[in-house]
């Protein structure tokens, strides 16, 4: 136990709890009868001396209290008390307050008019074993005794009577106050000692049965009786065996009514004493007390009674009209009920702070006092004194919390409140464990305490969203819902009752960074940057269709810090898709999805599409071809090596689940070929042939009809020295744009051969070349490396310039639409090809002109020649056209043109022609 204490004052110190308590209540100016060494304040109210021990004595300590008679000192028991005329009360702010009856056991009496009462105040420190002793001595005067009188405390029920013989004479009229009966005649010279306490010789209690007893019986039971010189003095426990309750319009009141007999030789004499006290009574509203004392009670013989006085007390202390109105006090009655009415959190009661099942109430607790004076008929009267306290029901009010969060701010700031004073503030227990107030603060968070002058207070608290006490959930792609979740532990003082409210807060705040993703392409690889945003890498990455594990992440060269992440994909790796081909590339795309896997949500989708250079068609010169099949996106379901040519039995030279290459002859495999004006197309064609794939063949005897359709076209257009490639399309994707246009070469060759043999030729670095005038050139035009035996090379037109462009003027036409310049007086000569040493004849044309210079106005315009072909590539069976055109005859030549051919001209000069210079020569 002693442990437990020591913890709770290292949690609340004395010091801290005494704080608190002196800003609870608003004190009046302390009495003029106020002790500063001592702290004990002593006043006479009436019938009642009250002794008060302040707070700055009290808190933190045990308080005894003694009672003196004489030279003995006897502890002030709950027991003794009772009996004696004490009450002892506490409220919670460490204020006593002990009203003591002037009628007491132990107070020195004069006369019934002055009374001194002596007590001890012990006060005992709870770590101190010495205690602190405090005398009291106060003496009282009251003289204005009534006939009867009757107090009402808080722990007893004290009623005195008149004694004296001229008052017994009365009290004959009035039997049921005090009455006597003698059995000799009763004189005015009968002494006073007749009815004293030694005197008396029983007592008969009514419950309202009658029981007898004895003095001493009675006064062992607990009951304090007592004579002075003139009154006779009864005082009960409420909870005495012989009081009963009586209801009184509702109103439940303790009653002990009494019977003295005194006897002395031969003369008897009765005294009937009667108390009653109310129990209850006390109606209630939120914002009211109201009091209910009935205007008729057992304490009335007669109906004639008359109230001659009303007086209205708070602690025992009489307050007059103008301080109830001031107080919001009314005190009426009507014809039933003295009514008292009270404002719940009036300045002379208090709150305090209880635990209700754990839960947070408080209760207002004021002590009236009524004061009445009355007679019954128009005889002897009655002082009637009750102090009444009276707690309110437990009042719950639970905290309120008042969120003053700064959202943009990132910082909770919460309110909790409002509570009394005499609530403090232990720890607070939070998501990841418990804090108190002192750790709290030194850990950065902010909590205080705000007092306010009412008498309340609340509690104020402050986190930051980024402590990890803070609950985060990110509830949407750009929304985070911060959550604080809070148990706060107070304790009650002085009590020290522990309760505890737990409550939440929340904030939400548009404050995610989405991750996000960027990337280029270089000749192999795709270069992907992820950069994190604000949410870290709590995210899964998906390339193509699959998770990047940690496997993947070393084949891709993954490198990442705490804000980025870089990777390199091969844009042949299995995560990249197809989308189309071109003949010298491929477009690829890499599908980067980045996604949290709680929620399944898609925090970033990107993709990335770019050519690489890769060689998908090529047509040689020889007239073989090679094609690259790829399956593209639009037909994933393909199997690349169940793709053919046309001649399904031409089949892939290799293939994986990806590709399919072929390599073929133009004249095998199925491929066609197409003459239009001068070009020449080969064509074929990738497709899955009339087998189905291995995974849609019949299964089971359940044919899947599904297939689908693949079918690349493969073409090769020939012009003299250009090749051109029509790439590939497939069906139905009508949408996917057709890929760009491959490039091959087909070489057809324009050369000087140095007789008419055509064995040897000049090579470019025997130009120029020189001729004397009129000498023969014997030219050849080929068709270099074709293996195709039905193509022929026809010459379309052939010309001579100065220049070596083509479009040059002046011209001479040497061969006009495959026939020869029949207004060339030196004409041109076609010479036949032998298959002698020669594989394919129909590829060679030969023709023979004699050398000349171009004159004008009979002036030599230059001395050397370039001569120009166009060729066609034409089939051999071909029947119509230039292919297959009939020369006219020879016509005679004529002399019009301003620019003409001279083949005597001799002048020799010399130039360089990278297509081939012909120089006249002069020798």
């Amino acid at each position: 136990m002693v442990a437990v204490l020591a913890h709770i004052f290292n949690v609340v110190s004395p010091q801290k709890y005494l704080q608190v308590v002196t800003q609870q209540r608003n004190f009046k100016a302390l009495p003029q009868n106020f002790n500063p060494r001592t702290g004990l304040i002593t006043e006479c109210l009436g019938s009642v001396m009250r002794l008060t021990v302040d707070k700055s004595l009290a808190f933190g300590s045990q308080i005894e209290f003694d009672a003196i008679n004489g030279s003995q000192v006897l502890p002030l028991t709950t027991p003794l008390a009772v009996k004696c005329g004490f009450s002892v009360e506490s409220d919670p702010w460490g204020k006593t307050r002990v009203l003591v009856s002037l009628l007491n056991c132990f107070a020195k009496n004069e006369d019934d008019s002055e009374f001194d009462l002596n007590m001890r105040v012990r006060v005992r420190g709870i770590n101190k074993a010495e205690q602190d002793v405090f005398e009291v001595e106060k003496t009282c005067t009251y003289n204005q005794w009534a006939p009867r009188e009757i107090l009402c405390d808080r722990n007893y029920m004290e009623v005195s009577v008149n004694r004296l013989p001229g008052e017994i004479t009365a009290l004959k009229r009035q039997p049921r106050m005090a009455k006597e009966q003698t059995f000799d005649q009763w004189t005015d010279t009968v002494s006073e000692a007749i009815t004293s306490r030694y005197n008396i010789w029983r007592m008969v209690f009514f419950t309202p049965k009658q029981k007898a007893m004895v003095l001493e019986d009675a006064l062992n039971t607990g009951y304090g009786i007592t004579t002075t010189r003139s009154r006779l003095v009864l005082r009960s426990g409420y909870d005495m065996p012989e009081t009963y309750v009586e209801n009184v319009n509702g109103v439940p009141m303790k009653v002990i009514r009494v019977t003295t007999y005194f006897k002395k030789q031969w003369s008897v004499t009765m005294l009937d004493t009667v108390a009653a006290c109310p129990t209850g009574g006390v109606v209630f509203t939120d914002e009211l007390i109201t009091w209910n004392f009935p205007l008729v009670t057992p304490l009335m013989s007669s109906t004639e009674n008359k109230i001659i006085g009303m007086v209205m007390g708070i602690d025992g202390k009489q307050i007059d009209s103008a301080q109830m109105a001031d107080r919001g006090y009314s005190l009426t009655t009507t014809d039933t009920f003295i009514v008292m009415t009270l404002p719940v959190g009036g300045q002379d009661g208090y709150y305090k702070s209880h635990c209700v099942n754990d839960q947070y109430h408080i209760r207002y607790t004021i002590e009236p006092m009524l004061e009445l004076f009355w007679s019954e008929g128009g005889f002897d009267a009655t002082r009637y004194k009750v102090l009444f306290p009276i707690k309110t029901p437990f009042m719950p009010r639970p905290p309120q919390s008042v969120d003053y969060t700064a959202v943009d701010q990132k910082v909770f700031d919460v309110l909790l409140g409002t509570f009394l004073y005499d609530v403090e503030l232990v720890n607070i227990t939070f998501s990841t464990g418990v804090l108190t107030v002192v750790e709290a603060n030194a850990r950065g968070f902010n909590v205080q305490e705000q007092r306010f002058q009412n008498g309340s207070k609340t509690f104020r608290l402050q986190v930051s969203f980024s402590d990890p006490v803070v609950v985060t959930n990110q509830v949407d792609l750009v929304v985070t819902v911060y959550t604080l979740p809070l148990i706060y532990s107070f304790l009650i003082l002085p009590e020290y009752t522990p309760f505890s409210y737990s409550t939440s807060f929340k904030a939400t705040l548009q404050d995610v960074i989405l991750p996000t993703v960027s990337g280029a392409c270089d000749k192999e690889k795709f270069h992907i940057m992820i950069s994190f945003g604000n949410m870290g890498k709590n995210f899964n990455i998906m390339l193509g269709t699959r998770d990047l594990t940690p496997e993947r992440s070393v084949d891709y060269d993954v490198k990442e810090n705490g804000t980025h992440m870089i990777l390199a994909v091969p844009f042949l790796a299995v995560d990249v898709a197809f989308e189309l081909m071109y003949p010298s590339s491929l477009r690829a795309r890499l599908d980067v999805l980045l996604w949290e896997p709680t929620n399944k949500w898609s925090l970033s989708d990107f993709s990335l599409a770019c050519n690489f250079p890769m060689t998908m068609t090529e047509c040689f010169s020889n007239g073989s071809m090679s094609a690259l099949a790829v399956k593209v996106q639009s037909v994933s379901q393909l199997v690349p090596r169940q793709l053919t040519l046309r001649d399904p039995k031409c089949k892939p030279k290799f293939s994986n689940d990806r590709f399919a290459y072929f390599s073929f002859d133009a004249n095998s495999c199925g491929t066609t070929r197409t003459f239009y004006d001068g070009v020449m197309m080969y064509q074929n064609e990738i497709s899955l042939g009339d087998e189905p794939p291995i995974s849609q063949q019949a299964i089971k005897g359940v044919s899947i009809p599904f297939v689908p359709e693949y079918r690349v076209t493969v073409s090769c257009f020939y012009t003299v020295n250009d090749t051109q490639t029509i790439a590939f399309f497939t069906n139905p994707r009508e949408s996917d744009p057709l890929p760009e246009t491959g490039f091959g070469e087909l070489q057809v060759l324009l050369r000087l051969a140095l007789d008419g043999s055509y064995k040897d030729f000049y090579v470019e670095q025997d130009f120029p070349v020189g001729r004397l005038l009129r000498k023969p050139l014997f030219f050849e035009v080929a068709l270099l490396q074709s293996t195709d035996p039905r193509i022929e090379l026809v010459l379309e037109d052939c010309w001579a310039t100065l220049k070596e462009d083509r479009n040059s003027a002046p011209r001479w036409d040497l061969i006009v639409d495959g026939c020869v310049n029949l207004v060339d007086h030196y004409e041109t000569v076609f010479h036949p090809v032998s298959p002698d040493g020669v594989q394919f004849p129909s590829h060679i044309k030969r023709f023979e002109v004699k050398m000349f210079a171009f004159v004008q106005d009979n002036i030599v315009l230059k001395n050397q020649i370039v001569v120009h072909c166009d060729a066609l590539l034409c089939d051999v069976n071909q029947t119509d056209g230039l292919c297959k055109k009939l020369c006219p005859s020879p016509i005679p030549l004529k002399t019009a043109r301003k620019v003409r051919r001279d083949a005597d001209h001799d002048q020799f000069q010399r130039a360089q022609l990278s297509s081939g210079k012909i120089l006249l020569s002069s020798s």
